[in-house]
């Protein structure tokens, strides 16, 4: 008799948010397959039989292709990928040498995209793929200014998640653009909203609401729609 048991793989899950994702994840009784850029003692001392750990960087084309090739013949119900970068965030971008400023594209909106190219056949019928985008993507929603790079790196996100759902929508494709709030992370800083447990509670609660949609949807971890 087949499994009933969900299965999520979750790209970035070192620490911080990726972290809580996969603890909460497990908690609710899925199976987690997480994966982290380099080993992570937090992450290895999450003990379950639900739990699988990989290695791998979604900034190296091979690094993804070798991890296809250790897990790509499962199938999934949620493809969450996590990994960012935040690298000098807080300069204004003419500030940011041009090297950064280009990594901090690559490793935030790229990279996300070519992983879930990679991936997305391993997409189970009903399940979602998901980007961890944030509320500063949006460029309606600019009216403070600050952080130009990341914004930017985000905005870009949004488009060619959107445009990726497009390229695959005859088969119902359902992608999810999740801002996680004003987290207490070592990104987010000891000053932010809410705490990794609030965030991650919503958005798993938000995933769980809308696994399997078709179309893109931006929404934040309470699950409210955010302005493009």
């Amino acid at each position: 008799m087949a499994s009933t048991q969900k299965h999520a793989l979750i790209v970035g899950a070192s620490r911080g948010l990726g972290l809580g994702l996969v603890e909460t994840f497990l908690a609710r009784g899925w199976r987690v397959t997480a994966t982290q850029r380099k080993p992570s003692p937090e992450l290895a001392a999450l003990s379950s039989d639900a739990l699988t750990v990989e290695t791998a960087d979604i900034d190296d084309d091979a690094s993804v292709s070798a991890l296809h090739g250790r897990i790509g013949a499962q199938a999934y119900d949620l493809i969450f990928v996590v990994a960012g970068v935040a690298t000098q965030a807080h300069d204004p971008l003419h500030a940011v040498p041009r090297e950064v400023a280009a990594q901090v594209y690559l490793t935030n909106a790229v990279s996300p995209i070519r992983f879930a190219d990679a991936f997305h056949g391993t997409l189970a019928p009903g399940g979602s793929i998901a980007f961890m985008s944030s509320i500063l993507g949006s460029v309606g929603l600019n009216e403070a200014g600050g952080w130009e790079n990341y914004r930017a790196s985000k905005a870009a996100l949004n488009t060619l998640a959107r445009s990726f759902q497009i390229r695959h929508g005859a088969s119902g494709l359902s992608v999810l653009l999740l801002h996680p709030g004003w987290v207490r992370t070592d990104m987010g800083g000891a000053e932010a909203d809410i705490d990794v447990e609030t965030s991650v509670t919503g958005l798993t609660d938000v995933i769980e609401r809308h696994l399997g949609r078709p179309g893109t949807a931006y929404l934040d971890y309470r699950g409210e729609t955010l302005a493009w």
